[in-house]
């Protein structure tokens, strides 16, 4: 293996008790806004979110997006908005034996830098905790996970909002 070529790295992150959460200032104009799944916001956003990092959903054509949605019928669709106007999203997804994941965070690229991440995260914690899992009346814990070609914030985000690593996967 060649040492000189950056591996991906891949950091799977958890909260277990609201009371970790440490909450970045509050940001007025800040919020999150539940969209419906059949709101065009909801792939476009995230698309936009992710190009520059390879998500996955900037890349799915129509076909493969309708899939995506259908096979994930209980998944939270949150967008953050910035005087009302789209600024990113934190989709949701309750999960079995208490768990919630943040399956996407980020915010869009006009809003990179402006000190919004911090109460964005903060604001889609609460959101996860307040999120019903599948088979238990409250959450237990909620999870995500990161990896290095996503923002070069987002770990130090996720850490500083009292998020704590729980495994951490290098990839070729």
């Amino acid at each position: 293996m060649n040492d000189s070529i950056p591996q991906k790295i891949t950091t799977y992150l958890e909260m277990i008790d609201p009371a970790d959460l440490n909450p970045a200032p509050a940001v007025p104009g800040l919020a999150l806004r539940r969209l419906d799944t059949g709101s065009p916001l909801v792939r476009s956003v995230q698309a936009r979110v992710g190009e520059n990092y390879g998500w996955r959903a900037a890349a799915r054509t129509e076909e493969q997006w309708e899939e995506h949605l259908a096979a994930r019928p209980q998944r939270q669709y949150w967008l953050i908005t910035f005087a009302d106007e789209p600024a990113g999203v934190a989709y949701l997804q309750p999960g079995t034996g208490g768990d919630v994941e943040i399956t996407a965070f980020g915010l869009l690229p006009a809003y990179l830098g402006k000190g919004l991440g911090g109460y964005a995260l903060t604001l889609a914690l609460c959101q996860a905790w307040a999120t019903e899992p599948l088979d238990a009346p409250t959450a237990r814990r909620v999870w995500l996970h990161t990896c290095t070609e996503d923002h070069p914030h987002a770990l130090g985000n996720y850490q500083k909002r009292g998020m704590r690593p729980y495994r951490v996967d290098p990839q070729q």
